[in-house]
């Protein structure tokens, strides 16, 4: 099913007292976050406000192998301080959650996780970025129709793999993810590459992203505890959301190393002091 889709839905992989684990460790990550005013970085997906944002930023593109924060779109005022309070504010924490916490690094590469990677086949898979999703009620913006290996690309193409746990209910109303079944076999669209040192922006688009026909995607609601298994080449989004209820989801990227060569122009970059570690413990 995996293959012919290029996603699958794993109901029940992770209990409810795991999902409120990770919850309530980000609650305690939040609540002693501090930003510096220059370094708040709103996440965005369309690509000019994507360059503008991130691009820009040496905060975006050095957190690979740290832990930093993002927020929505609107949250601050023109000096930098929150127009609402800062744990309603926060878009997503990245990247590095599996390398420096021990709570999200105990679920990256628990066993039943591992387990998984074998029965897909991964040889020598390696984690390459972790990421916490709040979706905030109300302003939980939207995410355009991508492929995740556009800002993680391999030679051979096929090596990137999403884990996404829905760490609360994913619904219609609260923005779940959205599927193009069988997108995943005609290659990449547009590629986020880095841009020659020194230059500005740091990061830039190269090809485009297709306009999509909207009625071939698929809803997949998921229940508190579900695991959806992303290809790297599939085609997903996701809605705004407009409910009074959050969506968080804790969500990593594994890549299978063997015979594989990470792009030097990725904006992700392993580092002296991250390598991409081993999902195998």
């Amino acid at each position: 099913q995996f293959h012919e889709d290029g996603f699958l839905v794993l109901e029940q992989f992770f209990t409810a007292e795991e999902c409120d684990r990770m919850r309530s460790r980000i609650q305690s990550i939040v609540a002693a976050m501090e930003v510096p005013p220059h370094c708040r970085t709103q996440f965005s997906t369309k690509e000019d406000e994507q360059l503008q944002a991130q691009g820009s930023s040496d905060y975006f593109l050095t957190s690979g192998d740290k832990i930093r924060f993002f927020f929505e779109k609107g949250v601050l005022d023109e000096k930098g301080n929150f127009l609402i309070p800062k744990e309603k504010s926060i878009s997503k924490i990245g990247h590095a959650l599996h390398a420096h916490d021990p709570v999200f690094k105990q679920i990256t590469h628990s066993s039943k996780v591992q387990d998984l990677g074998r029965q897909l086949g991964l040889e020598r898979p390696v984690v390459v970025q972790s990421m916490y999703i709040f979706k905030q009620p109300g302003i939980g913006g939207e995410v355009t129709p991508h492929q995740d290996a556009t800002f993680l690309h391999t030679e051979p193409l096929g090596r990137v793999l999403g884990f996404w746990i829905a760490l609360e209910d994913a619904t219609q109303e609260n923005g779940c993810l959205w599927f193009i079944p069988g997108s995943h076999t005609s290659g990449v669209s547009r590629r986020m590459v880095r841009a020659p040192a020194g230059t500005l922006p740091c990061v830039h688009f190269v090809g485009s992203e297709p306009a999509y026909d909207q009625s071939r995607f698929v809803a997949l609601p998921t229940r508190k505890g579900g695991l959806i298994l992303i290809h790297g080449e599939v085609v997903h989004k996701s809605d705004l959301n407009s409910s009074q209820a959050s969506r968080h989801a804790f969500t990593f990227h594994v890549m299978e190393a063997k015979d594989t060569t990470w792009s030097k122009e990725n904006w992700l970059q392993p580092t002296p002091e991250l390598p991409f570690p081993s999902l195998y413990t």
